[in-house]
């Protein structure tokens, strides 16, 4: 009396024509970036223009970000900590306290670590340029 029979699509539909914009996309990738590093990157040449100047600096890895965005990071975690400490305050004050000291002296020590690891890059880099 009922027809139940549903359409459902194969699985195998979709996932060709996924399949083939991935490889498509991977060769893409692979060619534009050897003609970005022959042909921007590899030049040894001074560029006059700001943007294109930072935009080979950024490409080649010369500037960082990740120096900036772990000292945005470590500000942002530390507030939290410091605010999620208030939820012990009616439980335990000495966890409170705990919580709030220590919580910060580790994420203080972790985030040194990170970056005296970009400390010693850039001093070696610095170096290596007087080197030269």
């Amino acid at each position: 009396m009922y027809d139940f029979s549903y359409y459902t699509p194969t699985v195998s539909s979709g996932f060709s024509g996924s399949m083939v914009w991935t490889i498509i996309s991977f060769i893409l990738a692979i060619i534009g970036g050897i003609l970005v590093y022959v042909l921007f990157l590899n030049k040894n040449e001074k560029i006059n223009n700001k943007f294109l100047s930072w935009l080979k600096d950024f490409l080649s890895f010369k500037t960082l970000l990740l120096e900036t965005i772990l000292k945005v990071t470590y500000v942002i975690l530390a507030i939290f900590i410091t605010l999620t400490s208030f939820n012990l305050i009616g439980t335990s004050f000495v966890g409170f306290l705990l919580y709030l000291v220590l919580g910060n002296i580790i994420l203080r020590i972790a985030y040194e670590g990170s970056l005296m690891i970009i400390m010693i890059w850039k001093n070696t880099k610095e170096i290596n340029k007087k080197m030269k």
